[in-house]
């Protein structure tokens, strides 16, 4: 007999007992609970296998992959399933370049966090999410932060349950990334080699994962320079992806991976070959991120085989869709940063309501823990009275003009009126950052601006540009500096850059027309850059 049919026929039988009617409502709630948990439990498999249909849609069409994923979405109700879906549309838009609507799928089950209480299992997937987001939006140190936070804790690293391991090891794989952007390829490839521990082959999002792992694997061999480990790993992937014939995307990308290495032998036409084959897998589909990478390499090569028109084409759609997924990822950052903000304040104020609900209950059951919350209370808002002279006391300082004054160098230096003072052990910081940016290449970043470098280096936007202007004039000035300086080493160490257009040098470098690289390049080399190449050419000759 179903569980419908327990249920009315316990509603009907009104003719029984006085007390039994009374127990009736306790009956209905048992049988109902025990009917919904017979019903997850069959649904667990159900929903495991529509997940990861759903995860091999991402490698295969985002705009499928979403409408696919969607419609699981709307019909399922389990919190869990709902963030895990939540997640695989949010890559699905990154994928895209689609920043903004990334971050907002990743808001909506923030919001649904708020009203639903965190198992473990949500309260690391949510942590992976917002470290995904991070890495997605070019903020690695943030998302370092977080994995290696999430990484620490033993009983995520010793769990047994498949959905915990699966986040470890995509954890892992993120960290391996965000160690490739810092060219510690050996600590890149240990969390490869760390990820690849914790997946089994039980299902597509398993594979997907190691086969990327494999590429990533196989990138940062070609970075070291481990050419024969390289190409036999990369082409043993090619081969695979090649006859499974249902992950475009990866096999695309694994395509341009093989280009850099025909680039760097000079091979040039087949790097021409692996790239178009590559864009051909991608080029009706909406994975704009790889189309840009593919985009640059074919321009790249086109340029070293001086074929001007196809350099011209694909320099532009590189141009064109890189512009368009820039803008929508700085709104992006905007709209995470907001969102962050916003979600920290809201569970501020949620955990405030449990407190003051539970201390309601409390109060009622035990008089000594209306003391002790009392108390607890009392002690907050003198803490939060003794914050709030503080910080009137700053506002006032901030507030009134500053008086000039004679500081000598080891100091912090206050140049006007108008300038924030900043304390020495915080210029010191500050300046150690700036010294490490500069031992970098970010400065070659278009975008690169000042609210931009003061997010990554997690400083006061206010106090990065009073010590960059204590360098420079000006944030523009200290960038470009560090451009022409960059160029300079480039032409003078590197035999190959003095065959380069100007326009080229200029693009490279970061400077958005060939009239602002010149213009600066003379500024701080005291000649343009065509007479610079003249010389340098000349002293190689000597």
């Amino acid at each position: 007999m179903d569980c419908t049919r327990i249920i009315q026929k316990n509603t009907k039988n009104k003719l029984f007992t006085h007390q039994l009617f009374q127990n009736s409502g306790r009956i209905l709630s048992f049988l109902f609970i025990f009917c919904s948990l017979i019903a997850n439990a069959q649904s667990g498999p159900d929903f495991a296998i529509l997940a990861d249909k759903a995860f091999l849609k991402l490698y295969q069409n985002s705009d499928e992959c979403i409408s696919y994923t969607q419609g699981i979405l709307v019909s399922d109700q389990d919190a869990e399933h709902k963030m895990m879906l939540q997640n695989i549309i949010s890559q699905a838009y990154a994928m895209k370049g689609d920043y903004v609507q990334s971050v907002n799928i990743f808001a909506q089950h923030e919001d649904a966090d708020q009203e639903t209480g965190l198992s473990y299992f949500m309260q690391v997937f949510s942590d992976y999410n917002l470290a995904d987001q991070y890495q997605n939006l070019g903020l690695y140190n943030q998302s370092k932060r977080i994995i290696s936070h999430l990484l620490s804790d033993q009983r995520l690293l010793k769990s047994s349950d498949p959905a915990l391991r699966i986040t470890t090891a995509k954890l892992y794989q993120l960290q391996g990334l965000n160690s490739g952007i810092n060219r510690d390829y050996p600590t890149a490839l240990q969390n490869l080699d760390k990820s690849n521990q914790y997946l089994s082959e039980l299902n597509e999002e398993n594979a997907i994962i190691k086969m990327e792992n494999r590429i990533f694997r196989s990138s940062y061999l070609l970075k070291q320079n481990k050419l024969v480990e390289y190409k036999t790993l990369i082409n043993s992937v090619i081969s695979d992806l090649e006859h499974q014939k249902s992950k475009p995307f990866l096999l695309g990308l694994a395509y341009e991976n093989l280009s850099q290495y025909y680039f760097l032998e000079q091979d040039y036409a087949t790097a021409i070959e692996k790239l178009e084959t590559g864009l051909s897998l991608v080029e009706n589909l909406p994975f704009n991120n790889l189309k840009i990478k593919i985009y640059e390499s074919l321009s790249r090569n086109y340029y070293a085989v001086h074929n001007d028109a196809k350099y011209h084409q694909y320099n532009k759609l590189h141009n064109d869709l890189k512009a368009k997924t820039d803008s929508n990822s700085k709104e992006g950052i905007r709209y995470l940063v907001k969102l962050v903000e916003t979600s920290q304040n809201k569970n501020i104020e949620f955990q405030k309501f449990i407190l003051q609900k539970s201390s309601l209950y409390l109060i009622i059951i035990l008089l000594l823990i209306v003391i002790g919350l009392l108390t607890y209370f009392l002690f907050i808002k003198s803490k939060n009275k003794d914050l709030k002279k503080q910080f009137d006391f700053f506002e006032k300082q901030i507030s009134q003009k500053a008086q000039p004054v004679i500081v000598n160098k080891t100091q912090a230096i206050t140049k006007d009126s108008g300038s924030t003072k900043i304390s020495r052990e915080k210029e010191d910081e500050i300046l150690q950052k700036l010294e490490e940016f500069e031992k970098s290449d970010g400065y070659l970043n278009k975008n690169m601006s000042l609210s931009l470098l003061s997010s990554q280096m997690e400083v006061n936007t206010k106090y990065l540009s009073e010590v960059i202007n204590n360098k420079e004039k000006n944030f523009n000035g200290y960038i470009n500096k560090l451009r022409i300086n960059h160029i300079v080493q480039l032409l003078r160490n590197d035999a190959a850059f003095l065959n380069y257009k100007v326009s080229y040098l200029a693009e490279y470098s970061g400077f958005s027309s060939h009239s602002a690289f010149t213009t600066v390049f003379k500024s701080v080399t005291g000649m343009s850059p065509n007479v610079y190449i003249q010389e340098i050419s000349k002293t190689k000759v000597l």
